[in-house]
This record gives structure tokens, sequence and C-alpha cells, in this order.
């Protein structure tokens, strides 16, 4: 990689300056490159964690997450691309039971729809997640991949004191512009015009997430 930015004029020590002659190939790159990470990341994201039409992902693709877990010491796989494209959206950890954190991610409702700002979804955590710390939904920009700007918090979790429970033990947490009517503490904010991604943590996930006896159900557009 070093080479290959030194051939277009990047080279440490030295300033970079795009001129004229320059310019629109690295514009036409830089969209190019938005465009097949986007690609590559609805095929990431395709593979449904707790079921073939799971909308949780694990997000990375197996041949990734098989030379990452074996500490990319399989002879016959590099897999850069992947690699690559799972660094430019988000950082996590593997499996560990009973220890560290776990992430799934979803990009689109129980519909196969992508997530609207502007729509309010429903989030049901079933009773008894399994963790043995917390667990926590927080809401990203889709085209960022970083933090909704903007909006008063990011995120809920199993950790916040005021957080709504139903008898079951089962949590409702809502998504969308506004809070519904007496959800406030149980709402993660979305912004209108744009596009959002939900990363849902386990800390100190348990078996019953790995053996999947426990299952995270789908975002769904409230009606």
């Amino acid at each position: 990689m070093i080479d290959q930015l030194k051939s277009i004029g990047i080279e440490r020590g030295k300033p970079f300056i795009a001129n004229e002659n320059n310019r629109p190939a690295l514009d036409a790159a830089a969209r190019e490159a938005g465009a097949w990470l986007e690609m590559k990341y609805e095929e990431a994201m395709a593979t449904g964690y707790f079921d073939e039409a799971s909308r949780w992902s694990m997000p990375a693709s197996p041949e990734y997450l098989a030379s990452a877990t074996s500490n990319y010491t399989r002879p016959d796989s590099y897999p850069v691309d992947d690699r690559g494209l799972v660094f430019s959206f988000a950082f996590f950890t593997l499996k560990h039971v009973g220890a560290g954190q776990y992430y799934l991610m979803s990009i689109k409702d129980a519909l196969g729809q992508d997530f609207d700002g502007a729509k309010t979804y429903r989030l049901t955590v079933p009773p008894k997640a399994p963790v043995k710390q917390y667990w926590s939904a927080t809401a990203y920009d889709r085209e960022t991949h970083a933090l909704i700007r903007e909006v008063p918090r990011a995120s809920r979790s199993s950790q916040n004191a005021a957080l709504q429970k139903n008898a079951d033990g089962s949590v409702d947490l809502w998504f969308g512009p506004a809070a519904p009517e007496g959800k406030e503490s149980n709402w993660v904010p979305t912004r209108a015009g744009s596009r959002f991604e939900v990363l849902f943590r386990f800390y100190g996930p348990e078996q019953a997430l790995f053996d999947k006896t426990w299952k995270l159900p789908d975002i769904e557009e409230a009606k």
C-alpha cells in the first residue's frame, strides 16, 4: 500500500497537493471505492446470524472470520479486501464465552427494507438476555458508520435505570426521529433524511447466544 500511495504522490514526510491533472481521477476513485464498499457491505450482511431469514448478522464475511480466528495463519487465505471492509465500518472482538463482548448488526427491517431515519421502528429484546454484564443497542449513520449527529443520545442499554420492561421481562426499544408517547426512556433517536443501522452489543456473552437457544428478533417498522 505504501508503494501504491507513493505512485500518486502520497509519501511520508512530503506534502501532498492535488493538482488539475490528478484531482478528477482521485475524486472518481473515491466515489468508486465508496460504491464498492457499500456493495460488499450489503453482501457481508446477507448471512443471517440466527437463521437464514434473520436480519441480524455478524458484520464480517465467513472467510474473514475464519482467518481472524486463526490469527491469519491459514496458508491459502488472506482476505485483505474483506479485512479492509470490516475496518471501514466497525471494530469488534471475536467470540469469548462469558467475557469481552459480541456484536450483531442490522441494516434492514424485518421486511428487508433499509432503515429510514424518518420512520419509527420497534425492537423487542426477549427476557433473560444471555449476558453476564449488560446489553446495548446503538444507532449509527448508515453513510458514515459513525454516530448520528445532532441527536440527544446514541443508544439504550439494560443498564439504563429508567428503562421500561414488559411484564415478561422483555424490553421494547424504539428507533425514530421522535419518541412514541410515554416511551422516552426506551427511545433511540434517528434523523429524518438519512438511513441508519443498529449495532447490538452483548457484554459478557453467554452460551445461549452462540447455540442460538436465545434469539434476537428483527426490528420491525411501527405501524
